[in-house]
């Protein structure tokens, strides 16, 4: 190989992206309330995006990593997660700690807290909010095991009328959603004016889905559907009127981020979480 011919790396953009991570003028403390808290390596693409926004933001991102199984009450959750600028319920499976999340995002909801919930985290959240309507304070997930009311469920277990609901084909593609999907924003919603698109592509990894079929409950309980898939069958994004910040997304937006390039999404939670924790007077960075 003939290396002589390579030309010099132009370190100039990594330069400047150093300088600013070296001279921060805020800060803000992060809680991410998941079950493998003892390896940050579980989610390390999530941590490299919210370090990413930081430093959009000017402002140095400090991570708690919170045992969801240690929340086992509000009244814990308050000793907590009280000190916390934002709040974060990221990708997961499984009962196990479910609850705890669970109570984590009613805190934060109920307190004003910044809220992003990806993936399960979003699922979690829509479970939170449609619990809170009568009747409905036992709705779970199939991934939970047997339930009468299968809010969150696998596609091929929607039912209808007692009836499988027939769904485009082209959706299904065995049981895991993965990989790169179109989604379609409502418009005038939080999460359109932070694209700023009517249309966006991300990636996906999921096998469970919010069931179609409770749309008009979840809604009655204070969501807005605000991201569909293109038939309109899938909810993608999930938001709340009710609270400054408040998203869930199906898919995992901390993937397409880079140093250069930080997620609008995670940009913006991040840029709410220190306008939460100025408004509060807490001390910056500095």
């Amino acid at each position: 190989f003939n290396h002589r011919n390579f030309k010099n790396a132009k370190l100039s953009p990594w330069k400047k992206f150093i300088n600013k991570f070296e001279n921060l003028d805020f800060i803000v403390k992060i809680a991410i309330v998941g079950k493998y808290t003892n390896l940050s390596e579980s989610y390390k693409s999530l941590n490299e995006a919210l370090f990413h926004s930081g430093i959009s933001n000017n402002t140095k991102v400090d991570i708690s990593w919170i045992d969801s199984r240690s929340l086992t009450s509000l009244k814990i959750c308050e000793k907590i997660l009280s000190k916390f600028d934002g709040i974060l319920v990221p990708g997961g499976f499984g009962y196990d700690g479910s609850e705890g999340k669970i109570l984590a995002i009613r805190f934060a909801k109920k307190k004003k807290i910044p809220f992003l919930g990806i993936c399960y985290g979003m699922q979690l959240a829509i479970l939170e909010s449609i619990r809170t309507l009568k009747g409905f304070e036992k709705a779970s997930s199939t991934e939970f095991g047997k339930t009468t009311l299968p809010v969150i469920s696998m596609m091929h277990e929607w039912y209808k009328l007692k009836k499988k609901l027939k769904l485009n084909k082209k959706i299904l593609g065995g049981s895991m959603r993965l990989g790169s999907y179109e989604s379609v924003l409502k418009k005038n919603s939080k999460i359109h004016l932070i694209y700023k698109k009517n249309r966006i592509f991300e990636r996906h990894r999921h096998r469970y889905e919010v069931n179609y079929n409770f749309i008009k409950e979840i809604e009655m309980s204070g969501i807005i559907i605000s991201g569909n898939s293109p038939d309109g069958k899938l909810i993608e994004v999930m938001e709340r009127s009710d609270h400054p910040w408040f998203i869930g997304v199906q898919y995992h937006p901390e993937l397409k981020s880079t140093p250069f390039k930080p997620h609008e999404l995670i940009n913006s939670y991040i840029s709410a979480s220190l306008k939460n924790r100025l408004s509060n007077k807490k001390n910056n960075f500095k």
